[in-house]
């Protein structure tokens, strides 16, 4: 995909702006016990962000694992982003895969909320590094 740059720039606003949004609705669906759901709306929501931030930097996939592993070798290994943000990106890549793909899983309240309070610090974090 060729991009000019005003596109560029336009596709990374928009993928922040769908990273707030898929969050917020992560919010609604643990409010209302939909858990699993919450689990795939919070990856997502992180994916959207890592998306913009992969843009920014010229880089395009369609892997989930590629994006990560682009992360972890352009931010994490250098020590530009704490090794804590690959690890909740990835476990929450895990637990989506789970969350759709696997039969009787199960996520407590507490671990979704932990999941949500993460989702919003890397979505924090994706906004700095886009600056």
């Amino acid at each position: 995909m060729s991009l000019t740059e005003h596109d560029r720039a336009a596709l990374i606003t928009h993928r922040i702006e769908r990273a707030k949004e898929t969050a917020g609705d992560a919010h609604l669906l643990y409010e209302n016990n939909k858990y699993l759901s919450a689990v795939n709306r919070v990856y997502y929501a992180m994916h959207h962000g890592l998306y913009a931030l992969a843009l920014k930097n010229n880089y395009l996939t369609g892997k989930h694992g590629q994006l990560i592993g682009w992360f972890n070798k352009t931010y994490v290994k250098p020590g530009l982003v704490d090794a804590k943000y690959s690890r909740i990106i990835t476990r929450a890549f895990e637990k989506r895969m789970d969350s759709d793909y696997d039969n009787y899983t199960v996520f407590s309240s507490d671990e979704v909320s932990e999941m949500l309070a993460e989702c919003g610090e890397f979505i924090v974090l994706m906004e700095s590094l886009l600056k």
